[in-house]
């Protein structure tokens, strides 16, 4: 398998406030784990800053206006947008070309240049909503992948996978009502966004949701894995397959209580890569979206992005 890596100093440069668990030394962490020899071959490319115009493949335009307002002009300032959602000033540089890198991601694995990609990239997005910054999150990435997949490449059948310990809320309302992208989700409830109930299918049965209790583990995440996940994927058949990749299900994460080691995330990316190989000609782009412990980031995402490397 061909995978590139896809990662841009501008991403250290988002800046949040002293304490933050959203900060650069999550992606300093996960350059020393990818110093490993293990990641020799892992093809490593600068990810381009996105135009403008792209944030409104998943947004309207007053919602990009509204997050510039809120970009500083002054090097040391932090604003707050909502409660936990920070801009710094080069904020939005960063969040465009975390968009940049997906959908280069997404032309590459399209093409065939590469089999897979990651994006380890920041700010996060799966929580920004159509309208609405949050979360840490100030633009929808995946979403916006998505969307450049279908215009662009004229992708039919859009899969994204989410198996941040926190529910995509964001990529769940912006997709409600598409029939073309399939959302699956696996996350703690009750947790924040407070989203991601069973009973929430969007208006054509394309949303899976399959809630975890706290301090539960390998198995029972393995098992909503394996019963509501993969038979969506398999009755949806995408042609690409997106998985939003938060580690912060990792049993060290501070926000979380779920159990989940390094394992899981090898295990979960195999079975993606299945039905890729049968659906999708093998096309996979993973984003990073959360994971707070820097070392169970760095295990947990190095095991990942071994797999896809493996396949």
């Amino acid at each position: 398998m061909t995978t590139r890596l896809y990662e841009n100093p501008i991403f250290l440069d988002h800046r949040t406030p002293e304490g933050h668990p959203e900060r650069p030394d999550r992606l300093r962490s996960l350059n020393i784990a990818l110093e490993h020899p293990n990641f020799a071959s892992l093809d490593r490319s600068q990810a381009p800053q996105a135009n403008e115009d792209a944030v409104m493949l998943a947004h309207p335009e007053e919602h990009f206006i509204a997050v510039m307002r809120e970009v500083p002009e002054e090097e040391d300032r932090i604003n707050q947008l909502e409660a936990d959602t920070y801009a710094s000033q080069k904020s939005l540089q960063a969040a465009l070309t975390a968009i940049g890198g997906a959908m280069a991601a997404v032309d590459d694995v399209m093409t065939g240049t590469v089999d897979n990609a990651f994006v380890a990239g920041r700010p996060p997005g799966h929580h920004a909503e159509k309208t609405k910054a949050m979360g840490f999150c100030l633009f929808n990435t995946v979403a916006i992948a998505a969307r450049h997949a279908q215009k662009v490449h004229g992708v039919e059948r859009v899969a994204i996978v989410d198996w941040d310990v926190h529910h995509g809320n964001g990529t769940q309302d912006i997709f409600w009502d598409d029939p073309s992208v399939l959302f699956c989700s696996t996350h703690q409830m009750p947790l924040y966004p407070w989203t991601g109930k069973k009973e929430e299918v969007g208006a054509h049965g394309t949303i899976v949701n399959a809630p975890l209790s706290e301090n539960t583990g390998s198995d029972h995440f393995r098992e909503a894995f394996k019963s509501r996940v993969l038979p969506a994927l398999h009755d949806f058949a995408p042609d690409l397959i997106l998985i939003s990749a938060g580690f912060d299900a990792h049993h060290r994460d501070p926000l979380a209580r779920i159990n989940l080691v390094g394992e899981d995330f090898d295990w979960a990316t195999g079975r993606l890569m299945e039905i890729a190989d049968r659906f999708s000609g093998n096309r996979i782009v993973s984003l990073l979206e959360g994971g707070y412990d820097l070392e169970g980031l760095a295990e947990s995402a190095g095991m990942h992005i071994l797999r896809l490397m493996k396949g």
